[in-house]
């Protein structure tokens, strides 16, 4: 990945940070890595975990950004879901997986 790809990336991450204080979530962690996987944003709200994908693009041109969410990085997240849950001991919450997609012009 490119660092301006990167850049791009962070600043959408930083943006749906921002969107979902404003809509009550609390933020847990950012950029959850595992050798499995890694999950963009954890948040909570009203006691369920919510594990967020992040997707940002300059344009609608080649698709929406929710397109480009792949099989394979859908099990990558699962998995890292699973590690984090684990590890945090949070087997007794109810979770949630979601899709931010944005686009920047």
């Amino acid at each position: 990945m490119s660092f301006k790809a990167k850049l791009k990336g962070k600043e959408g991450e930083d943006i749906a940070c921002k969107f979902l204080k404003k809509r009550g979530y609390k933020i847990l962690t950012r950029n959850f890595r595992t050798k499995m996987g890694e999950i963009d944003i954890i948040a909570e709200k009203k006691g369920t975990i919510v594990f967020f994908e992040v997707k940002t693009r300059k344009s609608r041109r080649y698709g929406l950004p929710k397109e480009y969410v792949s099989e394979l990085k859908k099990k990558r997240i699962l998995s890292a879901a699973l590690f984090y849950l684990t590890k945090k001991k949070l087997w007794n919450r109810p979770i949630r997986f979601d899709v931010i997609g944005l686009i920047l012009d």
